[in-house]
């Protein structure tokens, strides 16, 4: 297999390091942008002119969940086309509601809504935790601001407990979580949290006691009767502010247990949320990687992008979706910086242009052989899989499959092939979504893992060394080898 040498070994790690550190979506697009602003890319905005020049790169962000990042070839003009990986930043998960206050049996609990289609029996038991974002109010002086801030908390305070066997005695013959009654978390004993309850700086408890700032304490007690004060208090003292100062949040359930490197032959990476982080960060990380040299871009026509997207669990159906204008706009904007006079550019380019969609595989389950095509298994460590359907769940197509085939054939690296049964139904990603919507060419990939929307998911090492070293191929190559295309497509 030809070279990736020292950077394809620390891929792993690095990866470990990005899932840990990316328990949320907006977390992952934390992570993603200190490492492009890490590797020279300059952040945008959309809501200002762009400036852009040739052999530069770029970022932007919307939601802060949704990131896009480009590098412009120094032989770029406009009308030429994006070299896309496109992958999300979300994972099916538990968030809390609006109102989030739960009391019974004597229990304090938190409500929570199933995000995505996650396999829900493998949340109970587990260490869990809260992460997401908080919106802040900020006092200085006589003004008032208002702040974005990230939010974790490290140790477990949360857990779903499970029903001893000897009051269900037929769970063996099939459990089946209700999602409303059995997924509400223990966040501590009520006779606990009263005997431990403690007042915030202005004197507001949950029992309503009030100190000398009556707005301060009206609008606390407020959010009292929506969160247990424990929980507000415990995520005041996380981000450095008073209980009261929480306007709003977005919180997720997480899982403590950090992602590793495991089996007995250390060939496994076993991490929550590898669909899709896994794919977000290779696609990440081959993108800066293939234009991190001075002469990196010297002979590139195109523009090397990277768009990860929130809600794909979901539907994408958002303002920061793959189905929203984002993908569009972006091509828009930077084909309008290089020239305004021709309104047939954007269209031109887009039809220049390649789409890789990165969304993980299933992988064949040992266990349950059946449920695969006889033809198309993927295996773990077989390298990046090409996914079919006739019904277009999957975007792909000949011309789109073959062009990433040949890149993987170039550099002696695994590929391989999936189509579902006939008589089981089909995922889908963002590939149609994008394919349809802007009118891109398309192949759909991902790396096969096992336990795709547990909580503990799992993939081959390997796997993650041949998803850099394709997508990065994917990236310094597809000019050159789309320009040798003579079929009018």
């Amino acid at each position: 297999m030809t070279g990736g040498g020292e950077k394809c070994e620390g891929v792993v790690s690095d990866l470990l390091n990005f899932l840990n550190a990316s328990p949320t979506a907006f977390h992952a697009v934390d992570e993603a942008k200190k490492l492009l602003k890490n590797s020279g890319f300059e952040q945008i905005s959309e809501r200002e002119d762009w400036k852009l020049q040739v052999g530069k790169k770029y970022f932007f962000t919307r939601n802060y969940s949704t990131i896009v990042a480009f590098s412009i070839g120094k032989k770029y003009v406009a009308g030429n086309g994006f070299h896309i990986v496109g992958a999300h930043t979300d994972s099916p998960c538990l968030k809390l509601k609006p109102v989030s206050k739960v009391t019974k049996g004597g229990f304090l609990e938190v409500g929570v809504q199933t995000y995505g289609g996650g396999l829900w029996h493998t949340w109970f038991d587990r260490d869990l935790t809260v992460a997401g974002r908080l919106m802040i109010r900020e006092k200085k002086d006589d003004s008032v601001s208002y702040s974005h801030r990230l939010v974790r908390i490290e140790e477990p305070i949360m857990r779903i407990p499970n029903l001893a066997i000897h009051l269900d005695r037929s769970i063996h013959d099939g459990f089946k979580v209700n999602t409303h009654n059995h997924l509400v978390p223990v966040l501590a004993t009520s006779v606990k949290a009263e005997l431990n309850k403690v007042a915030a700086d202005n004197g507001s408890v949950e029992s309503g006691v009030k100190g000398d700032d009556k707005t301060s304490n009206e609008k606390t007690n407020t959010d009292n009767k929506k969160h247990h004060s424990l929980l507000l208090q415990l995520l005041a003292s996380e981000v450095g502010c008073k209980p009261e100062d929480i306007c709003d949040f977005e919180l997720q359930l997480c899982d403590t247990q950090p992602s590793i490197v495991g089996g007995a032959l250390k060939e496994f990476i076993f991490s929550g949320r590898l669909d899709n982080l896994c794919m977000s960060f290779c696609s990440l990380k081959a993108l800066i990687e293939s234009t991190s040299s001075e002469s990196s871009l010297q002979d590139e026509t195109g523009v090397r992008m990277v768009a990860l997207f929130d809600h794909e669990e979901v539907g994408s159906n958002s303002a920061q979706g793959a189905g929203s204008p984002a993908m569009l706009d972006a091509l828009s904007r930077v084909t309008n910086s290089f020239s305004s006079s021709d309104s047939k550019l954007l269209e031109k380019a887009i039809q220049k242009s390649f789409l890789v969609s990165a969304d993980m595989a299933h992988a064949l389950h040992p266990n349950y052989m059946d449920k695969h095509e006889e033809n198309h298994q993927p295996k773990m460590h077989g390298g990046l899989v090409i996914k079919h359907n006739a019904n277009q769940r999957y975007a792909t197509n000949a011309v789109t499959s073959f062009i990433f085939r040949e890149i993987a054939e170039r550099h002696d690296l695994p590929i391989q092939d999936f189509v579902v049964r006939n008589d089981m139904p089909c995922g889908s990603t963002i590939g149609p979504i994008l394919a349809s919507g802007v009118g891109i060419r398309t192949v759909d990939i991902g790396a096969p893992q096992l336990s795709m929307h547990s909580i503990r998911e799992m993939c081959a090492v390997d796997d993650v060394r041949h998803s850099y070293q394709h997508l990065k191929a994917y990236y310094k190559e597809f000019s050159q080898l789309d320009a040798k295309i003579t079929v009018d497509i």
